[in-house]
Order: C-alpha cells, then structure tokens, then sequence
C-alpha cells in the first residue's frame, strides 16, 4: 500500500534525479566576476498611505503609472508637469524627463527605486523623501548594472543617490543638496557599497553630508564639485579608486583614504577644509596612493597622515603637489617611513611639516623628501642650476609644545609663543627634533597654473 509519506519520497527522489542528470538548477542572476550573487541587504522599505504624506502631493498624478504601462527597454518620455512618488522601477527603461518633469514623495519614503540594469534615467527632479536613517530614505536607490543617471536634480531628500552591489554604472551631470538638517545628520549625497567600476563625473554635491565609498573598488572619480559637507570623498576598504580634476571647496575633510590600497588623487583643487578637523587629504592605515598635481590651500592640515604606508614595503607619492597657506602643510601622526615627497611647493603655510608626537630624534628621518620649494629656504644658488647650494632642513624647536599639546596651538602665533622661538633658536635648551631633510631643495618656485 503505497502512503501519502512514500509518494513524498518518490517525488523528492524524482527531482533530485532531474537536477543530477541536467546538471543544471535554478537560473541565476547574472553578475560580474568576482561579486557573487546580488544579496537583498536593503532594510524593508515601509508603505506610506497618501494621507500620511504631505498635502502637496494629494492631487498629483502617480509617475507608478507611467511605469506600469511603459514596455520594458522602451523609451518613456513623460509629459511635463508634476507627479507625485514614489517609484519603482523592475525592468529595463528609458526615462527621459528632459529637465520638465518633477517627482515628489511628499516627505516619506524614498522617491525612486531602480531594480534593473541597462536602464538610462535622464532630466527629472527627485524631492521629498523621508528623513529616516533607519531606512535610508533617499531620492534614487539604484541596484543595477551599466545605468545611466544622467541630470538628475536632487533636493529636500536625506541620502541623494544610493548604490548598492551596483557596477559600471555612469553618474554624471547631476545636482545634490540634502535636507537642511545639521551636518552630522544630513544623509549622504552619493554612496557606493560593493559597487566596482563607476564613473562619477561632472556631479555638484552641495551641503550635504558625505560621498562615500565603502567596499568599492576600480571607481572614476572626475570633474566633480564639492561644497559645504563633511567629506568631500571618503573611501572604507576600498581600493585603486581614482580622484582627478575635482574642485572641493569649503568641507571639512576633502578626500580620506581608510585602510586602502592603490588609488589616486590628481589634478584637483582642494580649498578651505577649516575647522577642528579641517584636512585636505587624509590617510588611516592606507598603502599605495598616488597624490599628484593637486591644489591644496587654505585647509587647516594639508594632508594628514596615519600609519601610512601601513602594507609592508608599500609607498605613498606625493608629487608636484601646491601646499599654500595652510595651518599645517603635512601632519604625520606616526614616522612609519615609506612617504616620498618630490617635487612639491610649500608657500605661506604656518608650519611646513610637523609630527603628531615626538619626531625622529636619531636626525635620521625615514620619508623622503627631495626636489621641494620651501619659501622658508634660508639659502643660495651660486651655479644657476635651479637647486639650492646647501640641503634643506627642518627641526622643530618651540614647535615642539603645540605638536605634543595640540591645545597649545591656539597661542601658536603669539608674541609670547614667537619670541620663545626666537629664543629657541638662538640658544636651544634641548636638542630639536629633526623634522625633514631635502637635499636638493628647489630654488626658484617651478610655474604653475593655478585652478583654485
């Protein structure tokens, strides 16, 4: 007598037999190499009713709609006007809003959601999403491949654009402001997680918090403007990530590298990184990065160093660089070696080059530093070669109180800080601190043409 528990049997024994002999199971979802399948890490989105948004958009017209009815890899190209969020996109498609068409969630949620690749969205106005952290409420969520977003103007949302597990996407032309929320608290403008393989360009990032970079690796960075937020760029684990034309004006971080390989920063002007953590570009354990040919002015620390190179027999380069008026020009926290300085300008910075703590008290510093204009540079160049006749040395001397009490920095260019200097260097009472020695100091300030 066969059983309701044999047959179950029978059947299970059946379809393993099936998966055996075709050797071939449920269809996956195609990614690139090296990611592994695309894992749902979204925090559930919850469901707003109409009459929990804001009244502004009761009488709009659902842009779902739209959507719904488009033909997937068709073009959508939606009449002028407003429509009220939010959206979700699940197949291929065009939209092309053409700097017309407006989208507004009324204050909860998130605005858009694209859950497809190879799509193009193009012209619109995302606005009022929620302000939940929790759920990361922001005005585009992308998680898809080879998309293009493309003269999106965002506003009044928390996080601007969020991808995440998304690669080869292109980024460009869009304008991003947060909130208008403390900075602390505002959401990112741009965030990549497990995303490889982005171009980022041409963008306008304005108050809002971070551009983030977590995780995500062989990213473009370019021809981007930053203003007003907290990092202009700050890469998490990730690695050969390029920063290069971008102009970052009035952050409180310009770009930080944090337990990093690879990458580069070039050709970019970064201004005016003030305030109590005010840097220009920054290092926590990194290895392998490229500084070239940047503007760094104005910042209370030009670059600030960490434990970097923190890989064993790794370099940082740093060349053809402009130091200028900064509090600081270089602040190692640590001498672990393996910084090589060429060929950079230091002009009108109040300290040149200083150690979070004590520096090398053997005179044996172990970065490198040759081919630097110092405007400090107390010597000759008899033969006209360009070099000064005498190697450049830097020794810390009454400098030494504000590097090892930071607080004492506050009194760092007043008379009584001055004249101890004076005296300092008149008649040391204690052997000073050899900070950096370059023996071909350059002369005369090689031309440059300024972007800043």
């Amino acid at each position: 007598m066969i059983t309701l528990h044999h047959l179950a049997r029978l059947g299970l024994a059946t379809a393993l037999l099936l998966v055996f002999t075709s050797g071939k199971t449920e269809q996956q979802t195609e990614v690139p190499a090296g990611m592994g399948a695309r894992a749902n890490v979204d925090r559930p989105k919850p469901t707003f009713m109409l009459h929990e948004r804001d009244k502004r958009v009761h009488g709009l017209k659902p842009f779902q709609d739209l959507v719904d009815k488009a033909p997937a890899g068709s073009v959508l190209k939606p009449p002028p006007g407003n429509y009220a969020g939010p959206v979700v996109i699940n197949k291929p498609l065009t939209i092309d809003g053409g700097g017309k068409v407006s989208i507004d969630a009324g204050d909860r949620g998130t605005v858009m959601v694209l859950n497809a690749s190879n799509s193009v969205v193009r012209g619109l106005h995302l606005t009022g999403s929620g302000d939940s952290h929790d759920t990361d409420d922001s005005c585009l969520d992308v998680r898809g491949d080879q998309n293009l977003i493309e003269n999106i103007e965002i506003d009044n949302c928390l996080f601007g654009l969020d991808f995440k597990q998304s690669n080869k996407n292109i980024i460009r032309g869009n304008t991003i402001r947060s909130k208008d929320r403390d900075l602390g608290v505002r959401g990112d403008g741009l965030r990549l997680w497990y995303s490889n393989d982005n171009l980022i360009e041409k963008n306008q990032i304005i108050d809002s918090r971070d551009m983030v970079a977590w995780y995500s690796h062989k990213n473009m960075f370019r021809d981007n403007l930053g203003r007003r937020s907290r990092y202009s760029i700050h890469f998490m684990f990730a690695n050969d990530n390029d920063v290069v034309g971008n102009e970052f004006y009035d952050n409180a971080v310009g770009v930080y590298f944090m337990y990093t390989e690879g990458g580069t920063v070039r050709n970019n002007v970064i201004s005016h990184a003030t305030g109590a953590t005010g840097m220009g570009i920054g290092f926590k354990e990194a290895s392998g990065t490229i500084i070239e040919n940047n503007e760094i002015i104005y910042c209370g620390i030009g670059i600030g160093s960490d434990l970097s190179p923190f890989q064993p027999d790794s370099t940082i380069e740093i060349r053809n660089n402009r130091f200028a008026y900064n509090g600081t020009g270089i602040l190692f926290n640590s001498e672990t070696g393996g910084n090589n300085m060429i060929d950079n300008v230091f002009e009108g910075n109040l300290t040149q080059v200083a150690y979070g703590g004590h520096g090398d008290n053997n005179n044996s510093p172990k970065n490198v530093w040759r081919g630097n204009f110092w405007d400090d540079y107390q010597g000759f160049d008899r033969d006209g070669d360009g070099i000064g006749d005498k190697t450049h040395e830097l020794y810390a001397y009454a400098d030494q109180i504000w590097m090892e009490l930071p607080v004492a920095r506050f009194f760092r260019s007043s008379p009584v800080m001055e004249l101890l200097d004076f005296l300092e260097r008149l008649a040391p009472f204690s052997t000073p601190d050899l900070i950096l020695r370059d023996e071909k100091p350059r002369y005369v300030k090689p031309e440059r043409t300024a972007r800043s």
